[in-house]
């Protein structure tokens, strides 16, 4: 049965520390929500609630940091970029701070909470900071593999992540390559590129695709910094086009991270599924996959496009 992600985050987090004294967890007032609440009592003496005072937060994790701990910081998505981005620039990233940064709720998982808290640029400000690792799972087992070697990085780290449920991707057994892109799916005439919630609609648009004879090839881009080139690259010399799908804003996005690696390597035609330029709202799940176009069905439309626009140019 799937688990709630921050359950997996909070227990995987739990043996880490059981390990390394120096991981120590900061938090502006939001652990319940985040998870890690029921790691008070095992480890009292390693876990700092700063208030509601998040650009205190980052900037208190790197003083940690400076003195060789490991310091996890744990808030809503739009909190850990937004609110806090001078912070973790500054102190954090141009320090070469080895702080992990967790944002959680990120885009259209925010749901009721709406607009405000709904981030699609998050992604974007961390990856443009010089190097942040940028990391997003889609499912408790990858998140769960994933962690020691973020918590082992030396460096700053973002990791976006949804608090609630996700469909299981992986199985138990699952073995994470850090920067690696993962084929979920091969083929030969589109290539759809996810991550985080967007997998699942990617794995059944490859499904719908393949009812209408178009053969999709589906790879899961975790890591959206290091991005993984050669894998990005070796999938469009095969397939000439593809579809990027996301629950974050296009602009500075997975979209713009593929889009770029192609642009210098392999040009080819390609569509990008997404926030377009624009804010959330509040409303659950299933209503904002379809308000912001983030379905199987839409990335299945787009793909189609994509094909299209490969065939034109070879004509």
């Amino acid at each position: 049965m799937s688990m709630e992600m921050r359950m997996a985050f909070g227990q995987a987090l739990s043996l880490l520390m059981d390990e390394d004294p120096r991981i120590l967890i900061v938090d502006a007032d939001l652990s319940t929500p985040d998870g890690t609440s029921p790691l008070k009592e095992k480890y009292s003496d390693r876990m700092f609630n700063v208030g509601v005072q998040e650009a205190n937060m980052a900037s208190f994790s790197a003083g940690l940091a400076s003195y060789g701990f490991i310091p996890v910081i744990t808030t809503f998505a739009a909190f850990a970029s937004r609110r806090i981005f001078d912070q973790v620039a500054i102190s954090i990233a141009y320090a070469k701070s080895n702080v992990k940064i967790v944002g959680t709720d990120p885009g259209i998982t925010a749901e009721l909470n709406g607009g405000t808290h709904m981030s699609f640029e998050d992604a974007g400000l961390m990856r443009s900071l010089p190097g942040m690792v940028v990391f997003e799972p889609c499912d408790a087992n990858q998140l769960q593999k994933a962690l020691p070697q973020l918590i082992s990085h030396d460096g700053p780290v973002y990791i976006r992540m949804s608090r609630k449920i996700c469909p299981d991707i992986f199985s138990s057994d699952y073995v994470f390559s850090f920067g690696k892109g993962e084929m979920l799916k091969s083929g030969s005439d589109v290539s759809l590129f996810t991550s985080g919630i967007e997998v699942k609609p990617a794995l059944e648009a490859a499904e719908i695709l393949f009812s209408k004879g178009i053969d999709a090839e589906v790879i899961n881009i975790h890591t959206w910094k290091p991005i993984d080139r050669e894998t990005i690259i070796e999938s469009v010399r095969k397939t000439g086009c593809a579809v990027t799908c996301e629950n974050h804003n296009i602009i500075n996005g997975l979209g713009s991270a593929v889009a770029e690696v192609a642009a210098e390597s392999y040009p080819i035609p390609i569509m990008r599924v997404g926030a377009r330029d624009r804010f959330g709202e509040v409303g659950k799940m299933d209503y904002l996959t379809k308000a912001l176009q983030l379905s199987a069905e839409d990335i299945a439309k787009k793909a189609k496009e994509a094909i299209v626009m490969k065939h034109n140019a070879l004509a």
